[in-house]
């Protein structure tokens, strides 16, 4: 009793209020919950991101951590707000904490999307953190749908995105949005159309009637990409999406050697002749160095409204051999559904106008994947630089270790020279 007195007094003085033995034990068991900065940093390096397996505090995902008394408050900070594993994480984080004996977590989830090509030497679009090209072989296997809903769906997780239509030949962005307004030109920059939180750009604006042809040379089709690009009014994005023309012409051409680009998404279907052009794609992206985010199936079954069976409608596996004979990854399949068509004729994507239908789940699930690919990306391009930066400043140790050992030492002349003959002493 007397050690019970001596703590009640103890504690009497600092509280300036009598305790009961129930205050007394509920401070002495706050007491034991308090946690140190260093035990929440060590058990916080134990949660790894599933794609970049990586510790997410090494990573620089941990913001403002601060702890008072036994509340532990941070912000988790995810490389993309369309992370496919941000639910995992952020119960992952939870459970990490809770087994540290801290129940108040003020824990606060954002994102920020990571930087997938070389920013510093692009002049052109300095405030665009991604630049992905969707491209194909051939017309018609829904590029532009999945350009479209792609973009979308990035839009709506939180995410800056534009895009940009280079089909010049056969522009139907406008149309899949329901657009007809031409943009203002405000400060000889051109301000791109908004609609469904995305940035739009497209030739289709521009023409006088909606049947009026576009014939356009080569070098002509390459100034206007190129004009898309430094004379649009894009802004901070973090993903622009491009929506490449078919084939293998000048528009990828020019992209590819007018800016960096994050990489490739190429898009084919089920059947073998779509599949042997796509490859081509492949080839030429290849030979010019511009990295390939992954291949997406489109009009891959029909799902029968009656028996829910898969039908393969255009054949099956076309998606999986592009992948498995280039080693790039799969993306995803994109079933073939009126409601797909439907939505894109009549400006409403799929996206939009039927967010809660399978069809929509399966373009929020391949953009998800999409975008982890870029994190990827991103995480292998600032390796690389780190690398780059180790490898320069071991060259620059070696040259001043050069400079230092020859200082001091006669030159070639020097040693060559006659010795110096003694001077005659001179009187005073």
């Amino acid at each position: 009793m007397e050690f019970q007195d001596s703590i009640f007094g103890v504690v009497e003085v600092v509280t300036d209020k009598p305790f009961t033995m129930y205050d007394l034990n509920t401070f002495l068991s706050d007491r034991k919950q308090m946690v140190s900065l260093e035990q929440v940093y060590s058990s916080l390096r134990r949660v790894v991101d599933p794609e970049l397996h990586k510790d997410i505090v090494s990573m620089g995902m941990i913001k403002d951590l601060s702890i008072n008394g036994d509340k532990v408050g941070f912000t988790l900070e995810l490389t993309t707000p369309a992370c496919p594993f941000n639910t995992e994480i952020e119960q992952d984080v939870r459970n990490t904490i809770a087994e540290l004996g801290v129940s108040d977590l003020d824990l606060k989830v954002t994102a920020r999307v990571m930087e997938g090509r070389a920013i510093s030497m692009d002049e052109l679009l300095p405030g665009v953190k991604n630049i992905l090209a969707v491209a194909s072989g051939k017309g018609g296997v829904g590029k532009t749908t999945v350009s479209v809903n792609l973009a979308i769906s990035l839009a709506k997780t939180g995410a800056k995105v534009g895009l940009l239509d280079a089909d010049i030949y056969g522009p139907s962005v406008p149309l899949m949005f329901g657009l007809k307004d031409a943009p203002q030109v405000i400060n000889n920059k051109i301000e791109p159309i908004v609609s469904e939180g995305v940035k739009i750009i497209s030739m289709g604006f521009f023409y006088e009637q909606s049947q009026q042809a576009g014939i356009y040379r080569g070098p002509i089709v390459s100034g206007i990409v190129k004009q898309f690009l430094t004379d649009v009014n894009w802004g901070d994005l973090d993903y622009l999406i491009i929506d490449l023309p078919p084939g293998t012409g000048d528009a990828p051409l020019t992209l590819a050697q007018t800016i960096p680009i994050t990489g490739i998404i190429i898009v084919t279907t089920p059947q073998d002749v779509a599949m042997n052009v796509a490859v081509k794609a492949i080839g030429m992206f290849n030979k010019l160095n511009v990295p390939i985010v992954g291949v997406i199936e489109n009009m891959s079954y029909l799902e029968c409204p009656h028996c829910e069976n898969k039908i393969p409608i255009f054949g099956a596996g076309g998606g999986q051999k592009v992948s498995e004979k280039f080693n790039i990854p799969f993306i995803g399949q994109i079933p073939l559904h009126p409601q797909i068509m439907v939505g894109s004729d009549s400006g409403k994507p799929v996206t939009i106008a039927e967010p809660a239908s399978s069809n929509s789940m399966a373009f929020d699930k391949i953009t998800r994947t999409v975008a982890g690919r870029v994190s990827i990306i991103a995480e292998e391009l600032k390796e690389q630089a780190e690398r780059d930066r180790q490898i320069e400043l071991k060259q620059e140790e070696k040259i001043e270790g050069r400079h230092d050992e020859t200082v001091g030492r006669p030159t070639e002349d020097q040693r060559t020279a006659a010795p110096p003959q003694p001077q005659d002493a001179t009187q005073t």
